[in-house]
């Protein structure tokens, strides 16, 4: 069973603010979803990184999906494009901050790393280009303490190749 872990934060830009949303793989701690959006609707922001996570799953596996209790990750359309998916919801518990610890653990790298690092930001575009890069850079360079100095893509890389060889070894 895999497990996937969503939060959302909030960036002030000089057009307003900008917000972005991230799921991430709770094994790997690979960034599977993303979005940046100039509003905090369900359709703009959580929906768009769940669906990338969605398109990005290629496990086949049963998924739960945590977050917080934000009302765009308890909102009925969020709630129904997740059981459409096969995905069982897991909702932390009201006003415990340590419940979505991986997600905001997440939050605090990127705006640590990018959003207080690069900024001041002047727009959503220059926002939502540098989250792309930044994505990428989190997955795939970046090493990470409580993964042995590797980086998600190496984890997730390693858990593949270990899985491949022990079917091919089961079937022969």
């Amino acid at each position: 069973m895999l497990c996937a872990a969503a939060h959302n934060t909030y960036i002030r830009t000089f057009s307003g603010w900008v917000y972005a949303a991230f799921v991430l793989d709770v094994f790997s701690r690979k960034i599977v979803g993303w979005a940046v959006s100039s509003t905090l609707t369900t359709k703009a922001l959580p929906l768009q990184a769940l669906e990338m996570a969605a398109f990005m799953n290629h496990h086949g596996k049963q998924l739960v999906h945590h977050s917080d209790r934000g009302v765009q990750y308890v909102s009925l359309a969020y709630s129904d494009r997740l059981s459409d998916l096969g995905i069982t919801a897991s909702v932390g518990s009201r006003g415990d901050s340590y419940d979505n610890a991986l997600a905001e653990s997440v939050n605090a790298s990127y705006k640590a790393e990018l959003i207080r690092a690069r900024g001041p930001w002047r727009t959503i575009e220059q926002v939502e280009f540098a989250t792309l890069e930044w994505v990428d850079w989190f997955n795939t360079t970046r090493l990470h303490e409580n993964l042995g100095h590797c980086t998600p893509a190496e984890i997730e890389n390693d858990y593949y190749a270990h899985h491949q060889r022990a079917s091919a070894l089961t079937t022969t």
